[in-house]
């Protein structure tokens, strides 16, 4: 670590605040070797820890730098091995909790740009929102974020999470996350929660029933083309793969057809068979809304995405 660099983190330490120039020496000096080192990667967090009101200067700056540090430091690059996951969570955690907004912009933005990530890594930052929300306490609820409900901060990151390409799914949502969002959505039933929240909910637990998964996994680079285009104004869940068909988009996610050509491949077939419910899903289904006395606002914009998708009424259990 330079003596510079080292001198500016110490004073961000000794001062509780950090100049817009001194960030952009930082951000200068980490890379001017190509990469940060080890001591460089403490130094920041050191320097986050201290910081009084930290600036969005510094929390992109943050969050830029380690999440590069922590994806790319370590052979092969692009995927985060069990022990760098463990030791960023051992660094960040706070009495099993993640105390700064940039710490969980910087698990989220790790979980975006690596290929892949341990499972415990992805499950330690959707825990992080799901504490958050179930505690009224926590990063995303500090400052102008304070109130109850799920709020719109916590609607885009959980988004990010879910559908990034370092997730167990990428670009698609995996059974634990889609009763993640079960349990989100009964802990903040009756609050004031932000107006993406049930968007959300509802793309994601119907992404996780029908949406369509290739007989091999995406590459970072092509979980991102698909990340994208789901994310599009106008793109949503809803009919992904007729949108796939009429599009030009076919080519970029020829991964998800196990290598068969995209001139040939059965996408309306494919389109079909994805928009059903199997009877394993429709009881896994029934049994979320069977935790309740009666169906609510959420459960009923679910079933009424499910049944314009599949063609058929969905039937909860009387």
């Amino acid at each position: 670590m330079t003596m510079q660099f080292s001198d500016i983190a110490a004073k961000a330490v000794a001062d509780g605040r950090i100049a817009p120039e001194e960030i952009l020496v930082l951000r200068q000096l980490g890379w001017a070797d190509g990469q940060m080192d080890p001591d460089e990667a403490e130094s920041l967090f050191v320097a986050n820890d201290a910081l009084v009101e930290p600036s969005r200067e510094w929390c992109d700056f943050f969050v830029e730098a380690l999440a590069n540090f922590v994806v790319h430091t370590v052979e092969p690059h692009g995927y985060v091995d069990q022990e760098m996951a463990d030791e960023l969570t051992f660094r960040i955690d706070r009495d099993g909790r993640v105390d700064s907004l940039a710490e969980l912009e910087l698990l989220v933005r790790v979980l975006e740009i690596s290929t892949s990530v341990p499972v415990s890594l992805r499950s330690y930052a959707l825990q992080q929102i799901e504490a958050a929300i179930e505690h009224g306490a926590g990063p995303t609820r500090q400052g102008e974020l304070s109130g109850s409900g799920i709020n719109a901060t916590e609607v885009a990151l959980l988004r990010r999470m879910i559908f990034a390409p370092g997730s167990e799914g990428p670009a698609s949502v995996c059974q634990a996350e889609a009763e993640l969002l079960f349990r989100l959505k009964d802990a903040a039933l009756y609050e004031p929660n932000a107006p993406e929240w049930q968007e959300l909910f509802v793309q994601g637990v119907g992404n996780y029933l029908l949406g369509f998964a290739g007989p091999e996994p995406l590459n970072s680079e092509r979980a991102a083309e698909l990340e994208a285009f789901m994310n599009a104004e106008g793109a949503g869940i809803g009919s992904f793969l007729s949108r796939m068909m009429t599009s030009d988009v076919e080519d970029a996610f020829g991964s998800l057809l196990g290598g068969a050509d995209p001139d040939t491949f059965d996408w309306e077939g494919e389109a079909e068979a994805g928009a059903e419910l199997t009877p394993a899903e429709a009881d896994w289904l029934r049994d979320r809304l069977d935790a309740d006395e009666e169906l609510d606002d959420y459960e009923k914009a679910l079933i009424a995405f499910i049944d314009a998708e599949t063609g058929e009424s969905f039937v909860p259990r009387p």
